[in-house]
């Protein structure tokens, strides 16, 4: 437990404080609705119903501000490609964008939920206060707006209705939402909830005038009260994502427009390729390049590299930069060790990939630095005819499958042999792990990592890192 909190130790606190920012801004609004003078004679016909309502739509403000921007892939390249502050633990922070994208979801549902079972409530409420069996001061309150010069406080202006077909009867009073004095629809929706003015508040003290409602009209020290709408201000929560987003698609559809110019083809063994020149109907849109988890690994002394499957993929072209790193002389690299596994269950799939694994392996031993990069390909499925034929060309010096001299695994890696192995060979080391391939492997990999990070900070520690593809 210990080590899980160590290495997820920012990603709690970003959690958190997302959770404690939703909670300050509901109990600041609800407590503010709650004992606002200006909505006092709101809250005689609505009750607690209005707080509710309102805390969570300012609940529901912040997240919508919020979700566009994990989904925005060019903000998020330009923060890992360009901010020194923005490596390390803050990196994969940047690679759980999509996990938080759908955390602020569920926080929008959820306050969405509240808003709207609120208003149901503020619209019972509203519809009971134009009732022959209202009496007193909601009484008061629901009539006005009926003479001239008086404004509303109640949208709802008659109990009787018409029910909508099919409509419940309970809420048939929906369609007495009427726009009184030529409201628009705008208007409506922006004002349903209603407080008294600056102006009535300095001439009618709602804390004295309520128990003297009956004399509104007569009193001087109570004139008639009167009353507004807010002005509509969820917009300027999500304008300035919006925008970055609206960036975003256009960054996206100029890149789609550019012309991609093929300029080398491989030939791989099993393949067909068309000849040069014959893309006349080939429609080909490159978008990126994106930032990636897999891109940190440069930032470890050792990394562990896991693929299953298709997952593979964006491993090959981190593989391809570290051979061409490793050919430049004058780069030095950070990274000095990497342990690369591959989990498949085609023998087919090992093919255009030998190639590259044998490229990188040749150059290595050319350079003397044949250690640098340690790879295990397991094979979870085989016939009979592979099997015999494995068994038969065992004893050669390269691998039957792949053509490498590391022989290939069959069945799957025992992950406490291999993290407990390189845990040993790698002591008081930054291990950074990545993975790409199916749910279920990436749980055993965190808690594998969690398992053999040391207590001690100045032990070797495993940082997981998942890599969406």
């Amino acid at each position: 437990m210990g080590c899980w909190i160590l290495n997820e130790s920012l990603s709690i606190i970003l959690v958190l404080s997302w959770l404690g920012m939703n909670l300050y801004l509901f109990i600041d609004t609800f407590c503010w609705y709650e004992k606002e003078e200006s909505f006092l004679y709101t809250r005689v016909i609505l009750g607690s119903a209005l707080a509710w309502a309102r805390a969570s739509a300012v609940c529901l403000n912040f997240n919508c501000m919020l979700i566009l921007l994990p989904i925005s892939r060019n903000l998020i390249s330009f923060l890992r490609g360009t901010s020194t502050c923005c490596r390390g633990l803050w990196s994969r922070q940047l690679d759980k964008n999509l996990q938080f994208h759908k955390l602020v979801a569920y926080g929008i549902a959820v306050n969405a939920t509240i808003h709207v079972v609120a208003h149901l409530f503020n619209l019972e409420r509203y519809h009971w206060g134009q009732s022959p069996d209202a009496e007193g001061l909601t009484a008061a309150l629901s009539k006005l707006g009926s003479a001239p010069n008086e404004s509303y406080l109640n949208p709802i202006r008659t109990y009787s209705t018409v029910s909508l077909p099919r409509a419940p009867a309970r809420f048939s009073h929906l369609k007495t939402l009427p726009c009184p004095h030529k409201q628009n629809a705008k208007s409506l929706f922006g004002r349903i909830v209603r407080g008294q003015t600056p102006e009535s508040l300095s001439q009618h003290n709602a804390t004295f005038c309520r128990d003297h409602y009956a004399k509104w009209q007569a009193a001087a020290q109570c004139p008639v009260p009167q009353f507004s709408g807010k002005e509509l201000s969820a917009w300027k929560w999500v304008l300035g994502p919006v925008v970055l987003y609206v960036c975003e698609r256009i960054i996206r559809f100029w890149r789609f427009q550019q012309e991609v110019v093929i300029t080398k083809e491989e030939k791989r063994k099993g393949s067909e390729y068309a000849l040069p020149g014959s893309y006349s109907n080939l429609r080909l849109a490159v978008d990126g390049p994106f930032g990636a988890a897999i891109t940190d690994v440069f930032h470890y002394p050792v990394g562990m590299c896991i693929a299953a499957g298709i997952g593979v993929t964006p491993f090959a072209a981190l593989l391809k930069s570290i051979r061409y790193q490793c050919c430049e002389p004058q780069t030095k690299l950070k990274l000095s060790k990497v342990y690369f596994y591959w989990i498949c269950r085609d023998a087919r799939a090992f093919e255009w990939f030998a190639d590259l694994l044998l490229s990188l392996e040749t150059q290595m031993s050319e350079r003397g630095n044949a250690h640098f990069l340690s790879y295990h390909i397991f094979l979870t499925g085989w016939d009979e005819n592979q099997a015999i034929h494995i068994a038969l060309h065992w004893d050669e010096k390269t691998d039957v499958i792949t053509g490498l001299k590391q022989k290939t695994f069959y069945g799957r890696p025992n992950w406490n042999n291999e993290f407990r192995q390189i845990a040993y060979n790698h002591p008081s080391s930054s291990i950074g792990v990545f993975f790409c391939g199916p749910k279920a492997l990436s749980k055993t990999l965190q808690k594998m990592c969690r398992l053999y990070s040391s207590a001690d900070p100045r032990g070797v520690q495993f940082y997981y890192n998942k890599e969406s593809f």
